[in-house]
């Protein structure tokens, strides 16, 4: 499998990706990506009601070199990139961000992966249908992690 190098704008939150400000989706930076589409899902592996909280995933995204900030809250989007978003752990459609109680840490696993094909899986499916989709089209897989604190 090639690598794929993943990367955000920081190590922790700011306000803007959070309950704190405007919640909106970060950039993440990819290198090395050489596939047909992009997959991304971010979880919180340390939530009390689970094993593997998740507040965003998203698919069906182009070969690009950054996903921009700002992804819009539905299912199918067309700016600022195409992406199709499924339904979260929440119950909602779109990224959400930490919002851990005064005095906690969260930390966020961005998972990305490169796929060799666009998926038919459609906007509100959920995370499992999305791992169940992304089997046997993986050609490269990347993550990294930031946390918050209030």
């Amino acid at each position: 499998m090639e690598p794929l190098i993943i990367s955000l704008d920081f190590l922790e939150f700011p306000p803007a990706h959070t309950c704190d400000g405007e919640n909106i989706s970060p950039r993440i930076r990819l290198k090395g990506l050489a596939a047909k589409s992009v997959a991304v899902m971010v979880f919180n592996p340390f939530e009390k009601s689970c094993c593997s909280f998740t507040p965003w995933i998203c698919w069906n995204l182009p070969p690009i070199p950054v996903i921009p900030p700002g992804i819009p809250k539905k299912g199918t989007v067309m700016e600022p990139v195409p992406a199709i978003q499924g339904i979260t752990d929440y119950g909602t459609t779109g990224y959400t961000g930490p919002c851990p109680p005064p005095g906690a840490m969260i930390r966020y696993q961005f998972r990305v992966y490169g796929l060799d094909a666009m998926l038919g899986l459609p906007a509100g499916a959920d995370k499992h249908a999305l791992i169940a989709a992304m089997k046997g089209h993986v050609l490269q897989y990347g993550e990294t992690v930031a946390i918050c604190s209030r």
